[in-house]
């Protein structure tokens, strides 16, 4: 029996089990002639539909085994990667590992693998892949609200599953599985003048709205045609939960407590240190990854195996928390965050607690402002500010007296989430959304409709 519980009616989602996984890891490691050896499987499945011009363009569905193996010679290491599972090709692989990490040069910030660690159990979770058919049917509710409507629809259902596992020969042993679902869908307008955006994302099939989607999807088509053009400048600027993801993730990447120890980041401490317990933004921000918020069945695990564990990064406005990794961490004689990798974490999640404005309260007390669907060609301008650059799109709107009066050409923007994170006016309920620029499945984002003052425009672009 496969981990992945349920089965879909279609198509049997064949990832490893939890005693499979193990019984491939320690075939490895007893091929294994290096002092030490760490194994990584990834055990995927994978379905996507994509549809264009109002019908489904293409479908797919594939399924892999990859196992990494890592052999380590003193402080020198190497990988080799396979998906032949046989006795043979893993040892040869094993081999292979071992005999490139003897020519390597030496790792002096290599940490020793782990012994064993304690997981919480399995959630009860069902995990199931849509068939086919359910993707075309997902698809046709688009589709067809986009042709009742004279407009165009495209859009994208990735679904996703599978099971990771992580051993070594000190006796460490890590599974986990997870299965996720995203649909997006851009509406234009036949003359290209309109256009709008909207993605649904969640655990399982069943948690996806298409009707939802597509009504907005149409309705923000229709409204975003023949937009005029204002001003750059700095607005008052409401953002739409995606928006607020959009940016406010970027902060992922100046967590690193290495990076802010030595001067390199935004959360540096001017004159050494770093911003731990000083305020950054307003004191209505929390942001957190835990993983209760994950896709997982067990939260996750590090790249060395440790379980992931609930991270508060900043509180009422204040950092509480930063990544330190087992090196560095060892170095500055502290803990290890437990949160993964890089960033936000291995969980892959992140949270920004919300409040009770609804987006049409936002809207109702601004008296000139701009309202933004979503962000994209995002890229870094400065680190050290977490300043970023970009471009509005799929449904840009000017707002006048408390209402929305028209459709405006998009924007170039240049912007840290710092910055507007200090300019905040009100928060909305938080929601999960799918906040990435390529909008593949995996993950879990939570994020609020914001308002803020003061954000800024810096050009204008005739992008739709």
């Amino acid at each position: 029996m496969s981990a992945m519980g349920p089965r879909s009616l279609y198509a049997p989602v064949n990832v490893l089990s939890r005693a499979e996984a193990q019984e491939l890891a320690q075939r490895v490691l007893r091929n294994s002639p290096a002092e030490e050896t760490r194994v990584s499987i990834s055990s995927a499945a994978r379905a996507d539909t994509r549809f264009a011009l109002n019908q489904v363009t293409t479908s797919g569905e594939n399924q892999d085994t990859q196992i990494t193996i890592t052999a380590y010679a003193g402080n020198r290491s190497a990988s080799v990667n396979t998906n032949r599972l046989d006795e043979a090709s893993l040892a040869a692989a094993a081999r292979q590992a071992y005999e490139i990490a003897k020519l390597v040069p030496e790792n002096p910030e290599r940490m020793p693998e782990l012994g064993p660690q304690n997981y919480p159990p399995l959630r009860e979770r069902a995990m199931t892949m849509p068939s086919p058919t359910e993707r075309a049917a997902a698809a046709k509710i688009v589709t067809e609200l986009a042709r009742a409507n004279e407009l165009v629809a495209t859009g994208f259902i990735e679904s996703r599953a599978g099971a990771t596992a992580l051993a070594n020969s000190k006796g460490l042993f890590a599974y986990d599985a997870s299965a996720s679902v995203t649909m997006t869908a851009t509406v234009r307008s036949p003359d290209g003048t309109g256009s709008g955006w909207a993605c649904s994302d969640g655990n399982s099939f069943a948690d996806l709205d298409p009707t939802t989607l597509a009504a907005t999807a149409v309705q923000k088509a229709k409204d975003s045609r023949n937009p005029v053009a204002i001003e750059p400048g700095r607005y008052t600027t409401i953002l739409e939960p995606t928006a607020t993801g959009n940016l406010v993730q970027l902060i992922a990447n100046a967590t690193q407590a290495r990076a802010a120890d030595e001067g390199r980041s935004f959360f540096s401490k001017p004159g050494g240190g770093n911003k731990i317990g000083l305020k950054v933004v307003d004191e209505r921000v929390t942001l957190l990854t835990d993983p209760a918020d994950s896709p997982s069945l067990t939260g996750g695990y590090d790249n060395d195996g440790v379980p992931l564990e609930k991270v508060v990064w900043i509180e009422n406005g204040v950092v509480k928390n930063l990544n330190y990794d087992r090196f560095w961490a060892q170095k500055q004689g502290v803990q290890p965050t437990r949160a993964g990798g890089g960033g936000f974490g291995g969980a892959r999640t992140l949270r920004m607690m919300g409040g009770n404005t609804s987006l049409a309260e936002m809207i109702r007390s601004t008296e000139r402002g701009v309202l933004v669907t979503r962000f994209w060609y995002i890229r870094s301008v400065d680190p050290r500010t977490i300043l970023f650059t970009g471009l509005t799109r799929d449904g840009t709107f000017l707002v006048e007296n408390g209402k929305v009066t028209r459709s405006i050409k998009n924007f170039r923007f240049n912007e840290s989430p710092i910055f507007f994170l200090n300019n905040l006016e009100a928060l909305g309920p938080t929601v999960r959304i799918n906040a990435s620029e390529n909008l593949s499945a995996g993950g879990s984002v939570w994020m609020p409709p914001i308002k803020v003052r003061d954000f800024t425009f810096s050009s204008l672009s005739d992008a739709v």
